[in-house]
């Protein structure tokens, strides 16, 4: 019997593992520099922290969510997303008590079940960061920030950043009475998912993807246009702090966010690339989260980024990934008395960070200087009987065919030197 990885899930093969090692090492870097340090959570949480967290009227929630009964008859969830985890974690570690704004960033696998497609899957990586602490829209510009230099470094183009504001509770209040008004005549020929939302949170109605109810949502009153006046001057805000570092955006009235607890700042950075439209990184302020999870008052703010997507869009932009060969010599073995010889001084090179490979298939010397040739390995030695008796051996650059002599009692010292 042959098995073959699940749907929705993809092996990521060691002919391509150094992309995404460049992307978390970019990320990291990043995230560091503005002073977020890395946060791991559980892969599997309780199944209510989700509904009570992401929002019960979710399609994330409803739809999607791998749930399940553990041996002691607990309901778990395998995480759909990022926030809800790093609030518990927040309220239970008792970091409120920490200085504020506590900033973290993190780089999960989630899981949804929904439809596979391209750079979509319903076992798929997240990067991710969250602030905690800061009421005010100069840390929503902040973190909007991390991702406009994240992809810079990473070299992404024509990425364009929309922003909307989707307000407080009171304002949101109003909003949805006349969001109802509207939607109300509409409404029975509607999606079924659509007929539920307009009862529970008709806000989500904004976000709904049938092609045939797009023209009837275009139309409908925008939030934006509906904001108290504390929510007015935090979107105000918000704008003043991108213009001062030069970050450009559009204001898109119909980003509400695929989950519920958001509240003020939302935003999302979409790819422009003909063949490549889409979402790469979504995010907003949840400022009832922390409170409605079981912790005191807080407010909050973060995003989460699909990797796969942002892998996805970085090849269609051409984009070409450093790889980091860390084996840098290839040592070759002519006789069995040699072999003790280049086992101990690939020991040496290891301990000291050099990468090295040696022969483990008893190949003949011709099949060792052929394997050394394709390999890509930049630097080769042979040692054999004559090495041995003189004590030296010749280092060859394989890019330019240059042979250095070394002697054997010096050759960790010179590889430090010259091959790293």
């Amino acid at each position: 019997m042959r098995f073959a990885a699940q749907k929705g899930t993809k092996d990521i093969l060691p002919a391509d593992i150094y992309k995404w090692h460049k992307a978390e090492k970019v990320f990291a870097g990043v995230c560091h520099d503005f002073g977020y340090e890395e946060i791991r959570i559980p892969t599997f949480e309780q199944t209510d922290l989700f509904a009570r967290g992401v929002g019960d009227t979710t399609d994330v929630v409803t739809k999607e969510m791998y749930t399940f009964n553990d041996k002691g008859g607990r309901s778990i969830t395998l995480r759909p997303e990022g926030t809800a985890g790093v609030v518990r974690s927040y309220i239970e570690n008792g970091m409120g008590s920490l200085p504020s704004p506590v900033r973290m960033f993190y780089n999960i696998t989630a899981f949804r079940y929904e439809n596979v497609q391209k750079g979509r899957m319903r076992e798929f990586h997240q990067f991710g960061l969250e602030a905690f602490g800061s009421e005010g829209p100069a840390i929503d510009a902040e973190i909007i920030s991390i991702v406009d230099i994240f992809f810079k470094k990473i070299g992404l183009k024509s990425i364009k950043l929309c922003i909307n504001s989707i307000g407080c509770p009171a304002c949101r209040k109003k909003y949805n009475e006349i969001l109802k008004d509207y939607f109300r005549p509409h409404v029975s020929g509607m999606c079924e998912d659509c007929r539920t939302r307009f009862e529970r949170n008709p806000l989500r109605m904004i976000d709904c993807k049938i092609d045939g109810e797009k023209e009837i949502v275009k139309s409908a009153p925008r939030l934006i246009d509906y904001l108290c006046d504390d929510c007015k001057a935090h979107f105000e805000g918000l704008k003043a702090n991108l213009d001062a570092v030069g970050i450009r955006y559009e204001i898109d009235p119909n980003i509400v966010r695929g989950l519920d607890y958001y509240t003020r700042t939302v935003f999302e950075f979409v790819s422009e690339n003909v063949g490549t439209q889409g979402t790469i990184c979504g995010g907003g302020r949840y400022d009832g989260l922390v409170e409605n999870c079981g912790g005191a008052a807080t407010p909050g703010i973060g995003f989460a980024m699909g990797v796969e997507r942002l892998l996805m869009e970085a090849e269609a932009q051409g984009i070409v990934f450093d790889k980091n060969d860390s084996v840098r010599i290839y040592i070759a073995g002519m006789s069995e008395a040699a072999g003790a010889k280049i086992a101990k001084l690939c020991y040496d090179l290891r301990l000291e960070g050099i990468g090295c490979e040696t022969d483990l298939m008893k190949r003949s010397f011709k099949a060792q200087m052929k394997y050394a040739g394709k390999s890509g390995i930049p630097f080769l030695a042979v040692i054999g009987d004559d090495e041995l008796a003189s004590g030296e051996v010749k280092v060859k650059n394989m890019a330019t065919g240059e042979e250095t002599p070394v002697r054997l009692d010096g050759f960790v010292e010179y590889c430090k030197g010259n091959i790293v």
